[in-house]
């Protein structure tokens, strides 16, 4: 069987583990933990190719605990709960410690899937361990998390790579068979995107295909070897979150033609119609808001749309909501205004909620004044009435600043005409 260099050159133990030094240096916390054998459920956040894998197979082999793997992409319930029993049933079986069952790409577990977790986490049955490209605060549940170690894995340096490459030259039992000079490295780590696996693949591959003993490797000997698409758009490294930061700035920037061209290059790249949609959701809210709330119905058809059609049809509607976003009116407002009451809310605690506006259901909490002297906006003109919302403490709080378009000016000018100069209005 041919093994990949990438799967080679895996490294067995911490020692050899490239990069990470925050997380697996001599001082580092999750080494200590590793080398007491205090082995917590943990979930691997980082881009593709800086060693998630690796990492959950050194733990479990350092720890000598049995090693159970799921990939989230072809793994459903039956498949966890099936995992699961043969934990429990290894566990005590070769070792008294809890099996490690290591699940990659976690995020594409669906809610259902999340929680088939749960059980086994809590009870000891296993040790979870899952890796992630995804912020796992919108992808992981919550309650899955909460009993999570979250560690941010970092992309490679450029002089990871390079090390990681001379390790190659030199420890590889194929690749150390030949002499090769590293003349130049700049068009294998643009191809790579910071993907250490996929750099490895490249250069097997470049190295493997001469049929001379040297290799002098240079820019243009390695953009003629590799076999790339028209388009370089790599939808799992870094092009990939190149890509979407300049398409999300170019209609962030009310530049329809560049938006455009950012969103061909991420369809003829392969992207998933899915990621590009639910970008096209956040930023109708986040950069549109109240300017033009029809940019958040727009691109939620859109959502829905493409995610009914697929692609190629889905170009169409992913470019027409693309270019209507682009040219609407902007406005942070909504986003800046969440923004400061989070901060707020983070710095000020758990503030009592004002007895007039509280629900008060029961006989003693109306006795203990609970909805007393709350005044009822419908009964009284204009369906307002003027009354303290927010606790004392923070009372006269503005959160909420109207951007400078027409609609959010029409905003400003209600909440003038009702609360009359109270927020700065």
């Amino acid at each position: 069987m041919n093994i990949p260099l990438a799967e080679r050159l895996r490294p067995r133990n911490l020692d050899d583990y490239l990069s990470q030094q925050h997380l697996v240096g001599p001082e580092a916390a999750l080494r200590k933990q590793i080398k007491r054998d205090i082995i917590p459920s943990m979930i691997f956040w980082g881009p593709p190719g800086v060693g998630k894998t690796t990492l959950a197979n050194i733990i479990a082999t350092e720890s000598g605990r049995p090693f159970f793997t799921l990939s989230a992409i072809s793994s459903g319930v039956k498949d966890v709960r099936e995992v699961i029993e043969k934990a429990k049933k290894s566990d005590g079986l070769f070792t008294t410690k809890n099996p490690i069952l290591f699940i990659d790409e976690i995020h594409r577990f669906s809610k259902s899937q999340q929680d088939s977790l749960l059980g086994a986490v809590e009870k000891g049955w296993i040790t979870l361990i899952g890796a992630t490209t995804e912020n796992p605060s919108f992808e992981v549940i919550p309650a899955l998390l909460s009993r999570s170690q979250v560690y941010v894995l970092n992309p490679f340096s450029k002089e990871d790579l390079v090390d990681l490459l001379q390790r190659a030259m030199k420890e590889d039992e194929i690749i150390s068979k030949k002499e090769i000079e590293l003349k130049e490295t700049e068009a294998l780590l643009r191809l790579s995107g910071g993907d250490a696996r996929k750099l490895l693949n490249i250069f097997e591959l470049i190295v493997t295909s001469e049929e001379e003993d040297k290799v002098v490797i240079t820019n243009k000997m390695v953009l003629h070897k590799v076999q790339q698409n028209t388009v370089l758009y790599d939808k799992t490294g870094e092009q990939h979150y190149d890509i979407i930061s300049a398409f999300i700035k170019s209609i962030r920037g009310s530049d329809p033609n560049a938006a455009v061209y950012w969103l061909a290059r991420m369809i003829e790249g392969g992207e998933d119609v899915k990621f590009i949609a639910r970008r096209l959701l956040v930023l109708a809210a986040e950069d549109i808001g109240n300017a033009n709330p029809t940019a958040l119905i727009l691109a939620n058809n859109t959502f829905q749309a493409v995610s009914t059609i697929g692609f190629p049809e889905s170009r169409i509607i992913l470019s027409q909501c693309c270019i209507y976003l682009a040219t609407s009116p902007k406005s942070n407002a909504s986003y800046m205004a969440i923004n400061e009451a989070q901060a707020l809310v983070r710095k000020t605690g758990d503030l009592p909620v004002p007895l007039a506006i509280r629900n008060a259901p029961t006989k003693l909490m109306k006795d203990l004044g609970y909805g007393e002297d709350y005044k009822y906006a419908h009964s009284y003109k204009n369906n307002f009435a003027a009354a303290e919302f927010l606790p004392k403490e923070i009372a006269n709080t503005t959160l909420f600043h109207p951007g400078n378009n027409q609609r959010e000016q029409a905003q400003r000018d209600f909440l003038q005409k009702r609360w009359k100069g109270k927020y700065g209005y």
